[in-house]
């Protein structure tokens, strides 16, 4: 008896099963020329590629029912939340209570709705960190933050320290070294590896610890961590410099190209690229004839008049042609 019903059942399945697939064939083609059915989705119709019958007509749409004309209007009216990132340590992912005592409407809250609020913000802030680690990471992703808005680092800088410090925690590089000193050094070697490096002096001038714990610290994160940066490229400071000092973008062009001339030339070996940039720079500004003086770019690069003198002489002597 068993056996019949179990037959009966799987019968009634296939059949079932065939009927769906008869259904979805007969929607996919076109009942007057068996063509190939086709969404619209901009008219909400269903319509035969080859003899244009429109097959059904009003369809739901299901997507939002507003309307945006550019990626900032998408992202003001989108529903969803903030996509995640490791620039935070719970990755954005909990719940924030703002500073501020207002209802949605902004009227102030009364007496007992502030503590309320305050009582809410203080719990809410221990249930996010945890544990020691969390506090860690959560006072090390601050600083990142900080140092890199400090040094107008863009955000995939931001993102790519907040990733090198989460990978030194969990392979405990941190026990004897200070947060702010392996912190900086991330953002150093993140600098570097986007191709927007920062100098050494520039990162220590934001850091809360000494140029050479950073360089110290900086070396063995790199080592440990197995991390492939790059020697700094001279001409990746110039574009910033000449923006610093307001200079053209012929300078521009012609200071790179000194550069690469010196790098065919040997010239850059064992050499600061900071130096040569700012050497280059200098040395494009008085070429294109435009007004510039040692100090500035000496004050822009934070490097010394001295070192700017010495590389600037050396560049055009590389340069064929020109003689210093």
């Amino acid at each position: 008896m068993s056996e019949r019903l179990h037959t009966r059942g799987s019968r009634s399945r296939t059949e079932t099963d065939e009927k769906e697939s008869e259904q979805t064939d007969e929607t996919l083609s076109c009942p007057e020329c068996d063509g190939n059915v086709i969404n619209d989705e901009e008219h909400g119709e269903s319509v035969c590629a080859d003899c244009g019958l429109v097959v059904e007509a009003d369809s739901v749409d299901r997507g939002p029912e507003w309307r945006a004309f550019d990626s900032r209007e998408k992202d003001e009216k989108s529903r969803v939340g903030a996509p995640t990132t490791n620039t935070m340590h719970d990755k954005g992912l909990s719940t924030n209570i703002d500073w501020r005592d207002k209802d949605a409407y902004g009227r102030s809250l009364g007496a007992r709705q502030r503590q309320k609020m305050q009582r809410l913000r203080k719990w809410n802030e221990r249930f996010r960190t945890r544990d020691s680690k969390e506090r860690n990471l959560k006072q090390a992703l601050g600083e990142i933050d900080r140092m890199a808005s400090a040094q107008g680092l863009p955000d995939n800088v931001r993102e790519t320290a907040s990733v090198i410090y989460r990978r030194a925690l969990d392979e405990d590089l941190l026990p004897g070294r200070s947060i702010e000193g392996v912190s900086t050094s991330c953002v150093y070697a993140a600098a570097r590896m986007a191709g927007v490096p920062r100098s050494l002096d520039e990162i220590a001038d934001v850091s809360r610890v000494e140029k050479a714990e950073i360089a110290r610290t900086y070396r063995y994160v790199v080592r440990e961590l197995k991390l492939e940066v790059k020697p700094a490229d001279p001409e990746q400071y110039v574009p910033r410099f000449a923006s610093d000092l307001e200079l053209s973008e012929e300078s521009e062009m012609r200071a790179k190209s000194l550069l690469r001339n010196a790098k065919e030339k040997g010239v850059h070996s064992g050499k600061s690229p900071v130096g040569l940039a700012a050497a280059a720079v200098y040395a494009a500004a008085l070429l294109t004839n435009e007004k510039t003086t040692q100090a500035a770019v000496s004050e822009v690069a934070d490097i010394s008049e001295v070192t700017i003198r010495n590389r600037y002489h050396e560049l055009l002597e590389a340069e064929d042609g020109l003689v210093a």
